[in-house]
């Protein structure tokens, strides 16, 4: 992703056929070592095609994908609305449930605190 996302930025900056060398300067700018081969291979797949139009396609084929569940379905394990009655004994396994937690937070610092 990040040498398409060079190869846009060498676009948008006015080069209208950015090169390999142009990518490893975007990219080496930040730090990022560049592998020449994954810079060739999204040079030859996008050189002298209009990048708006892929865009375009691109964003065509993600609306036809599939996102999730939709808030139907979340909403029950959510908040526990539908009618359904509570589990008997439900605060007391909530009070156990907070007990175990807070105990397990004061041995995530292993006994060392912040300040002492």
């Amino acid at each position: 992703m990040r040498y398409v996302s060079a190869y846009l930025l060498a676009s948008l900056g006015g080069n209208k056929n950015p090169s390999v060398d142009d990518i490893s300067k975007i990219l080496g700018s930040v730090g990022i070592e560049v592998d020449a081969d994954k810079a060739k291979k999204v040079v030859s797949e996008l050189s002298g095609k209009d990048i708006a139009e892929i865009i375009k396609k691109g964003s065509e084929k993600l609306a036809s994908v599939p996102s999730g569940g939709g808030a139907v379905a979340a909403a029950p394990a959510a908040g526990g609305a539908g009618g359904a009655p509570a589990p008997a004994g439900g605060k007391a396994e909530a009070k156990k449930e907070e007990k175990k937690e807070s105990e397990e937070s004061e041995d995530d610092d292993m006994g060392f605190g912040l300040f002492d």
